[in-house]
């Protein structure tokens, strides 16, 4: 009979069903079933990712053949006092099992979203990624800057797409599109442009902090947190900041 600590060590290795497992499920030392039970917890999570990933598939899918190109797009950073909204648009071949477990970045840990990210592009059929500065943030207004920035993501593709799933915004683009609500949730496409906009602005916020210590936009990426208030009070808006947005505005007027 094998030990307690080999047959543990045996399921931690085993990717799927295997004979032997007969007698690992009968076998009643508490050691074994405890082993057995988080074996089969595992499983029970990554069959659930295949149905989930499967679902968001058959919804890109919806939208036409396995021959067209389906184009998910998505911003980050709408809602920050600096620093740019970055936009991402992705063309992602159909079914791409690389991409099993990608979801709405803000699901994702920092490490599973850049994981996926780095995953995305070595995947992708097509992608681009915009960033739209604070002066043009505060020039036409945030929604319209974010709007202006997919256009530009959508029309710098590679690849041009025959259909454009875009997250919960209209663009002014001739392709056919769709927006869907919650997009990222129910769309492979728009949520591998989630990932991407969002490690991207990240990434730049990061680069940021390094010019700029004494904001913290390495731990709030440009939102109102109580540290950035704070550094506004004391150090005042850099040219990164947007001036259209309170309580900057204010301490310009």
């Amino acid at each position: 009979m094998k030990t307690i600590k080999e047959i543990t060590t045996a399921l931690k290795a085993a990717e799927e069903w295997q004979d032997w497992m007969k007698e690992v499920a009968a076998d009643e030392r508490a050691g074994v079933q405890k082993a057995w039970l988080t074996w089969q917890k595992r499983q029970d999570k990554k069959h659930q990712l295949l149905r989930d990933h499967q679902k968001k598939v058959t919804f890109d899918l919806s939208y036409g053949g396995t021959d067209t190109f389906i184009a998910g797009v998505d911003e980050a950073g709408r809602g920050p006092l600096a620093g740019p909204v970055v936009t991402a648009a992705v063309i992602l071949p159909t079914n791409c099992e690389a991409l099993v477990g990608l979801n709405d970045s803000k699901q994702l840990s920092k490490d599973k979203r850049n994981g996926f990210a780095t995953l995305i592009k070595e995947h992708a059929i097509s992608y681009f990624i915009h960033f739209q500065s604070a002066q043009q943030i505060d020039e036409l207004n945030i929604y319209e800057a974010t709007k202006q920035s997919m256009k530009v993501s959508v029309e710098s593709l590679s690849t041009k797409p025959n259909v454009v799933l875009v997250d919960a915004m209209t663009l002014p683009i001739t392709i056919p599109q769709d927006s869907i609500i919650k997009g990222d949730a129910k769309s492979l496409a728009i949520a591998a442009a989630s990932i991407l906009a969002k490690t991207a602005r990240d990434e730049y916020m990061e680069q940021l902090d390094e010019e700029f210590p004494m904001y913290g936009f390495a731990q709030h990426a440009g939102y109102g947190t109580k540290q950035h208030l704070k550094a506004l009070e004391e150090f005042g808006p850099t040219i990164h900041h947007r001036k259209s947005f309170e309580p900057i505005k204010s301490m310009f007027s």
